[in-house]
Formats: C-alpha cells, structure tokens, sequence
C-alpha cells in the first residue's frame, strides 16, 4: 500500500492543527487536495485510483471528528468520479473537486445577502469565536451602507475572537473585544447575535464552538435574536438516522502552560483538564438559520437536508 501524495498529508496535519481552520476553508483544502492525489497518482489500474483516492479521502476525514464540511466535501466529490479508465476517472475527480470549490465560493457570497436582509441600519450585533459565513452577512450589511457596530467575544483558549475583531475593522466596523465571561454584561446593547456553525443537526440543534450554547442561553434571556451563517455543507446528514455529533477533545496544552503543569504535578491527585471544542444549540434558542439556499427556522432544516442528501450517509472512503 502508497502513501497518500505529500500534499495531502500536508493538508490534513494542517487541518488537525487548525492551521486550516473554518468550515468552508477545511472543505476547501479537503477537496483540493483529492484533486492533487488524483493528478499525482501513479495508479495503473481503475481499482487502485480509486483505492489512492480512498485512502486520501480517509486521511483528511480522520483529521477533524465534529467538522461536518470536511466529510461533507469529500462525499459531494467522491459522488461525481466515474469512469471505466484511470484517464476517465481522474479527469472526472479532477473536475468533480473544481466544481465544488466554485459552488463554495459562491455559497458564502449568497448566504451573505440573505443574513444581511436581517441587519438594520446601526445594529449592534455580538460575535463568538470566527466563522467566515458569519461574517459574511455583516460584509455584506456594510456593503450596502449599512452602519454596523460588533462586540466581539474574545473566545478562549485560542482566542479566535482576535481574528474575527481583525477583519471586521478592515471593512470599519467599530469593534468592542470583550472576554467571554462578559457576554451578558453587553447583550443589552446588542440587536442581534450572529454565529457560525460547524455542523447542524437534523433537529436544527447547532454545533458551534464551546461556549455558543451560554450565549444563545443569555441571549434569549435578554430577547435578543440569535442568527446562524452555515453554508449547507455544515448540515449532518448522519443525524438523519440518530446519530448523534462526535464533540472533538482539545489538547489540555491550549488550557494550560508547561509553568503551570509543572507546579501541579507536584501534586496532580483530583485535577484534571478537558478542553472541549465545541457544544450543542438546542434549536428553541436559535431564531434562524441562514444558507446559500435562505432562510430557515431551525425545527425546518431537516427539510433542506433531505433535498440534499436524501437518506445517504455513505461514506465513500470506507468502500
């Protein structure tokens, strides 16, 4: 048995470390890099391409548990490979992965629209953690002259809150970095909150990062809408048959620092770290959903993801 090609070894590490992080931006990589084993393949024969796709395809998958849009791209282009020759079939692989990545990056543009349809004019909107298809509805807020304001939470232990105040002040949008404890203090002066997410379940439950779950909690307390930027690739279709998400753990190394571990251990006995990525959004605290294909309440999104994936929760590199 090869290798998988460098490339996609390359892209997997980079996903499983976070050096490739969101949703869009993981499918993206994922779907980029099949197309690379499937030029670079050296296969002689029909069934070892498809056994080098496979083997690529399961490399990336197994990188990132809760990630939805990583199985979610390589299932949309593993579905269109087809052919009797190893030509016909990596041209067809080759060709798959291009036209998902165009359908990606036209996704986020028309989800954005939609969600900006929910922003007024001075709003203040509250951010958690960095989700590009969030953002995507301020961007596009803003582009039609929209005067917007964020709090941003700063989102611990990575802090990715940082990029997300980062991008939002190119566009100039006047931002407020709070620490997450805080949220409460501020949604009184917040007209929305807008999140990502990192996948949805069929009973529109939300799978976002940890901590997603407090705020629409707060938030629902204080009447302040809570909106949900997902590109349909974030939607579960293994939740379709009652599975249930996969919550990655986290290394305690981001939670605490090797200053900090060394003074434990002296004394280690009832102490533990757990650092969990992501929590669930029951859908009674979501106000809506919004995709390249609308919007949706959360109760409905089942209705979207069996247009999309019908009952299919095949995972073609497992074949």
């Amino acid at each position: 048995m090869t290798d998988v090609h460098p490339d996609v070894a390359d892209t997997a590490d980079d996903i499983a470390t976070m050096e490739i992080r969101g949703a869009a931006t993981i499918a993206d990589a994922a779907a980029g890099a099949l197309a690379v084993q499937a030029r670079e393949s050296d296969a002689d024969s029909p069934e070892a391409f498809r056994e080098d796709l496979r083997r690529a395809a399961k490399t990336l998958y197994e990188t990132r548990p809760t990630a939805v849009s990583l199985p979610n791209a390589l299932r949309f282009v593993m579905a269109d490979i087809e052919g009797d020759t190893v030509r016909e079939l990596r041209e067809t692989a080759v060709e798959s992965a291009a036209a998902f990545q165009r359908e990606l990056d036209q996704a986020q543009a028309r989800l954005g629209e939609v969600g900006a349809n929910r922003l007024r004019d001075g709003d203040v909107v509250m951010t958690h953690c960095h989700s590009t298809d969030a953002l995507s509805c301020v961007k596009a807020a803003v582009d039609q002259g929209k005067h917007i304001e964020a709090i941003v939470k700063e989102t611990r232990p990575r802090k990715q809150g940082h990029i997300t105040a980062e991008q939002l002040r190119d566009w100039g949008v006047p931002v407020t970095m709070i620490v997450d404890s805080a949220a409460r203090r501020y949604l009184d002066e917040v007209d929305h909150v807008v999140v990502g997410a990192d996948s949805i379940a069929a009973d529109g439950s939300v799978i976002n990062k940890i901590g997603t779950s407090g705020l629409a909690v707060n938030a629902r307390d204080r009447g302040v809408p809570i909106m949900v930027g997902a590109q349909t690739i974030k939607l579960h279709p293994d939740t379709l048959t009652g599975h249930t998400v996969e919550i990655e753990m986290r290394d305690e190394d981001e939670v605490i620092d090797d200053v900090e571990r060394e003074r434990i251990q002296g004394d280690p006995d009832g102490f533990a770290v757990e650092n969990p990525a992501f929590d669930v959004t029951p859908p009674r605290y979501v106000d809506a959903i919004v995709t390249e294909r609308g919007q949706f309440p959360p109760e409905s999104i089942v209705v979207l993801m069996r247009e999309l994936f019908g009952r299919d929760t095949a995972r073609p590199w497992e074949a």
